[in-house]
C-alpha cells in the first residue's frame, strides 16, 4: 500500500524587508525555520503599491547556491556578471546557479499590474559548490502544464505529473517544482521519492494537506507553509473554496552548512574566503 505523507509542520510566513527595500514574506530562513534541506530560502513577494518593491535588489554575489524565481506578475530586470541579461514576466522562471560565484541585480519594474512571485534558495553539495556558474531563463511558454479531467492544473517547472516533464532539468537535488491549481471539491495526489524533503506553500484559497485520501489531512488558509512527514506520496483535497499552492520536493544533502548572507559553504574558513576574495576582487573566476 501507498505510504501518504502527513503535514508535520505549518509555518505561517513573517514579514521583512530584504535588497534596498523590498518588502517581502518569508517562511524558509527565519528563527524559527532556518534550513530545510536542500531549500535554504523562501520568501514570497507581492504587492500592487511600487513602493515596497521599486527599490528592488541592486548588485548583490552568491556563491554556493542556486536561486529560483519564479513569478505571477509583473516584471523583474534582471543583469549578472557573466553577461546575461533580460526581463521575467508572469509565468517566467530564472534558476540560477551562483556556484563558485556570480554578482546579479534584479530590479522590479512599475505597473501597470502588480508584482507578485516566489524566490526560493536551493543548496548546492560540496562537490559543486566551486562549480562555474549558469544561469537558465524559462519563459512561460516553455513550461508545460497538464490540465486533468477533474479540472486540477499544474504548471511543472520541474520534475514530472502524469508523465510530462518539467522545463528545468540537471538539477543536482532532483527537485520537483509544482504550479498546483484546484477548484473546489477536488483531490490532488503527487508520488515523492522516499527521503526527499516536501513542502507545500498555499498562496490562495483553502485545502486540507496530508495523509490519506480518505482522512481529513491538516487543514491550511492562505498564506501558509505545509511540512511533510517521509512517506511515498502526498494528497491534497479542496472543500468549498478553490486552492493554488507551489508544491516543491528535492533531496537533502545531509552536510554542514555555513551560511553569511547570499553566500552559503560548509565551513567558516570557506565563508572568509568569500569574503576576503571579494574585498580583494578576485571573487569573479
Amino acid at each position: 500500500m501507498t505510504v501518504y505523507r502527513p503535514v508535520v509542520r505549518v509555518v505561517e510566513p513573517i514579514a521583512v524587508s530584504e535588497g534596498a527595500g523590498v518588502r517581502l514574506r518569508r517562511s524558509i530562513a527565519t528563527q524559527d525555520l532556518d534550513y530545510l534541506d536542500p531549500f535554504l530560502l523562501f520568501d514570497h513577494f507581492g504587492s500592487d503599491d511600487p513602493r515596497d518593491y521599486l527599490a528592488g535588489f541592486p548588485l548583490h554575489p552568491h556563491r554556493g547556491i542556486e536561486t529560483v524565481t519564479y513569478m505571477l506578475d509583473g516584471q523583474v530586470a534582471h543583469r549578472d556578471s557573466i553577461g546575461n541579461s533580460g526581463t521575467i514576466g508572469a509565468g517566467d522562471v530564472q534558476w540560477m546557479t551562483a556556484g563558485s560565484g556570480i554578482l546579479h541585480e534584479e530590479m522590479p519594474k512599475a505597473g501597470p499590474r502588480r508584482l507578485a512571485g516566489f524566490q526560493i534558495w536551493v543548496n548546492l553539495p560540496a562537490r559543486l559548490k566551486m562549480t562555474g556558474p549558469r544561469y537558465q531563463d524559462v519563459p512561460a511558454s516553455r513550461i508545460p502544464e497538464v490540465g486533468r479531467a477533474d479540472g486540477v492544473s499544474v504548471r511543472v517547472v520541474a520534475g514530472t505529473v502524469d508523465g510530462v516533464k518539467g522545463a528545468v532539468k540537471e538539477i543536482h537535488a532532483e527537485p520537483e517544482y509544482l504550479d498546483v491549481a484546484m477548484p473546489p471539491g477536488r483531490s490532488f495526489e503527487q508520488p515523492v521519492p522516499r527521503g526527499h524533503t516536501a513542502l507545500a506553500y498555499l498562496f490562495e484559497g483553502e485545502a486540507r494537506f496530508g495523509g490519506s485520501p480518505g482522512e481529513d489531512g491538516t487543514p491550511l488558509s492562505s498564506t501558509r507553509l505545509a511540512v511533510f512527514g517521509d512517506g511515498e506520496a502526498l494528497s491534497v483535497r479542496t472543500g468549498r473554496s478553490p486552492a493554488r499552492f507551489l508544491l516543491l520536493s528535492g533531496k537533502p544533502l545531509g552536510e554542514p552548512v555555513a551560511r553569511y548572507g547570499p553566500f552559503v559553504m560548509n565551513t567558516r574558513e570557506e565563508i572568509q574566503q568569500a569574503l576576503r576574495e571579494l574585498r580583494e576582487g578576485t571573487f569573479i573566476r
